[in-house]
């Protein structure tokens, strides 16, 4: 930037930060620089004190095992270069607001953030500071990059999945009213291809939404799904943790998957485990994660654009679901 504009680089500080006893020529001339370098005035500052060669990563559920399957990808992208990741939870319950100050102030050269309840206003302002990678929401957004997984075909597969088998009777296990109802979250999209798939298909008289905000709720849900008249014979779960809860009511119970058959998301590594193989939708977390950190560094290197990358979910058929033995139409 410096060189660009033909001034040294404590000129070019003094630029941006609007200081005392800048003559206009310089001021003209820095402007153009960074015009024409493309540079936001945060990317200009951070050429001036130095990268930290640090990317933050903020995670709204520490313990969610979809989440580890998207930081082992960001971690594999970042390992060839010379940035190092910092973790920062939020607080359970929270908007994510407090971890990505601290990161702010530990002055990471960019953030990955995972904050399904941060208002988008707010992000935007953030993201007009520094770099910014949205990751699984379905935003629209004029200054941070989005990363996702298409959730809408991901959702169609597996209620294509329990149709094709021969099940009418299915139920949405989801999380909770706030969740759902906040516009282009993933549970809330899932939720909406439910609702439109058993409209569509003639079975809006089937329809049974779930939701639970701990293991422990969904194992209550799913008892009282199977307790309420005309139970389902299938259940698509919007995460593996919530299918895993109802398999393990199912299991108890001494259900097979032609009694109750049950469709995950996420492919969670334990769904694969022999002992709870579960049928669940792959949306490529570990390609999430990566494609989070090979967008940041291209913002911190500079561009401008925003981009949008989505990966391309698949079905993982497993033992968690069959035939229905018996089914009413």
């Amino acid at each position: 930037m410096a060189r660009t504009a033909g001034v040294s680089r404590a000129a070019v500080s003094k630029v941006i930060r609007d200081a005392y006893g800048v003559s206009p020529e310089m001021r003209s001339r820095v402007e153009a620089a960074i015009e024409r370098l493309g540079y936001r005035p945060s990317v200009a500052a951070r050429a001036i004190r130095g990268p930290s060669f640090t990317i933050g990563f903020e995670l709204h559920e520490i313990e969610n095992p979809a989440l580890n399957r998207i930081l082992s990808g960001a971690v594999a992208e970042i390992a060839p270069t010379d940035y190092q990741l910092i973790v920062a939870p939020a607080v359970a319950g929270g908007e994510g607001h407090r971890a990505i100050d601290a990161l702010v102030d530990l002055r990471a050269d960019g953030l990955v953030v995972v904050a399904p309840h941060a208002a988008s206003d707010w992000l935007e302002k953030l993201a007009s500071r520094m770099p910014v990678v949205l990751l699984s929401r379905h935003d629209r957004s004029e200054n941070y990059d989005i990363v996702t997984g298409d959730d809408v075909a991901g959702a169609r597969l597996a209620m294509h999945h329990l149709i094709s088998l021969g099940h009418h009777r299915i139920a949405h296990l989801t999380r909770g009213e706030e969740t759902t109802t906040r516009e282009g979250t993933p549970p809330a999209v899932r939720l909406e291809v439910y609702l439109d798939e058993m409209t569509q298909r003639g079975l809006a008289r089937h329809i049974k939404v779930a939701r639970a905000a701990t293991p422990g709720d969904a194992r209550r849900a799913t008892s009282d799904l199977l307790a309420s008249a005309n139970p389902p014979s299938a259940i698509f779960a919007m995460n593996d943790d919530l299918a895993m809860e109802a398999l393990h009511v199912a299991q108890e119970r001494g259900l097979s998957a032609s009694d109750l058959s049950i469709v995950g998301y996420d492919n969670v590594r334990l769904a694969g485990h022999r002992a709870i193989s579960l049928t669940t939708i792959d949306q490529s977390g570990d390609d999430l994660g990566r494609w989070a950190v090979r967008l940041l560094l291209e913002r911190i290197d500079g561009r401008t654009q925003v981009k949008r990358e989505t990966t391309q979910p698949s079905l993982i058929v497993r033992n968690s679901t069959d035939h229905p033995r018996s089914e009413q139409h």
